[in-house]
This record gives structure tokens, sequence and C-alpha cells, in this order.
């Protein structure tokens, strides 16, 4: 059964700094890309980063591109978004996504709250 767990969401002032941690089970974690998504209230789910199954290449949303970067552990089945400078507009529930041989899978959401 593929599962995937997000965390390290909160409440965060305007520049500061949160990681958000994706444990992946139930499938190879390093023969396939991941990706984090973001929805924001009243705004359709959007990508904002993803690494290939290497970790060797990356891509950003350019909303978000300079201050956010997306890493994987593929020892420890983890994928992570260390999250800086962050935004009010950042605000979201931030989604881990697999897309795999057999369907694509979802996390439950962590909420990213950017205010002061």
């Amino acid at each position: 059964q593929v599962q995937l767990v997000e965390s390290g969401g909160g409440l965060v002032q305007p520049g500061g700094s949160l990681r958000l941690s994706c444990v992946a089970s139930g499938f190879t974690f390093s023969n396939y890309g991941m990706s984090w998504y973001r929805q924001a209230p009243g705004k359709e789910r959007e990508l904002v980063a993803t690494i290939t199954r290497d970790g060797g290449r990356t891509t950003y949303a350019d909303s978000v591109k300079g201050r956010f970067t997306i890493s994987r552990d593929n020892a420890k089945n983890m994928v992570y978004l260390q999250m800086n400078s962050l935004k009010p507009e950042d605000t979201a529930v931030y989604y881990c996504y697999a897309l795999i041989r057999w369907g694509d899978y979802w996390g439950q959401g962590t909420q990213v709250t950017v205010a002061s």
C-alpha cells in the first residue's frame, strides 16, 4: 500500500523558514521522481517543485525559485522542501506527490501559514 506522509508545516512569520518532510512507503522510492504541490484557499492546486529519482535535477515554480529547495534521501525514503524567505502568499496546504507505475498518489497535506 502506497503511503505519503507529510510533516513540518506550521505558522511562521514573513521572512521565516520551514522545512517540510515527506516519508514514502509501499513502492521503490528511488525509482521515481517526486513532487511538492500546494493549494491555497479558493485556488487550484499548483506544482511547487519536482526532483528526479536520483536527485540530479530539480525544477521550481517561478513564484518560489531562489527561495525553496527540494531534496531527497533515497536511503530514508524521504523528500524535503526547504522554504526560506516565506511570504504571506505562500500560505497553503502543501502536498507530497508521486506518480508511479500503477497510479498517482497524494499525501494528506500539511498546512503552512505565513502571517505576522
